[in-house]
């Protein structure tokens, strides 16, 4: 069995007891982490591929130690100018082991439960089904008329400032 996960934005093929390294995490040393962002889990029997993860399915490992990665040399050069230049840095790093890849099941929706969404929702479209129609048609009509016209408007309507707006903005003004 095993499974891939997103650990510190980088994407780990892991299994249960396997040991590896990753960037620093912000927990201890000897303390436990579960990470939730997995992308595939294969059974044995079974692929589970995520859109972009997996509901329900978790990656628990233990942090054995921090430490620093190998010394990484920087060095950067531009011929027959005199330029070089030597960096260098070493990466932080934690060392973490595996200790579990559990799926748990998810309760799946019965009749019953989708009827009274669907009432709930039934509801709540009633309740905008009116007004936003109604503006759309507005900005249309907005939207077909001239700078000069919506100007015009905009003094009718009180609107201060009109000189320097926009086409844009006095449909918003107006809306």
């Amino acid at each position: 069995m095993y499974a891939i996960v997103e650990i510190s934005g980088q994407q780990f093929k892991v299994e249960k007891d396997q040991k590896i390294f990753v960037h620093r995490l912000d927990e201890k040393e000897g303390s436990e982490v579960s990470f939730e962002k997995v992308l595939l889990l294969d059974d044995g029997k079974n692929i589970k591929v995520g859109s972009p993860t997996i509901n329900g399915v978790s990656v628990d490992a233990k942090i054995i130690n921090h430490l620093k990665g190998d010394k990484v040399v920087v060095f950067k050069k531009k011929r027959r100018k005199g330029y070089r230049v030597k960096n260098g840095h070493r990466q932080y790093l934690s060392e973490i082991q595996i200790s579990n890849i559990s799926s748990f099941k998810i309760k799946k929706t019965t009749k019953s439960d989708k009827s009274v969404e669907s009432k709930d929702n039934a509801d709540t479209k009633e309740k905008f089904k009116k007004s936003p129609t109604a503006k759309v048609k507005k900005t249309k009509d907005l939207t077909s008329m001239n700078v000069t016209d919506l100007k015009n408007m905009a003094k009718e309507n009180g609107i201060a400032n009109i000189s320097k707006m926009k086409k844009a903005d006095l449909i918003k003004a107006l809306s």
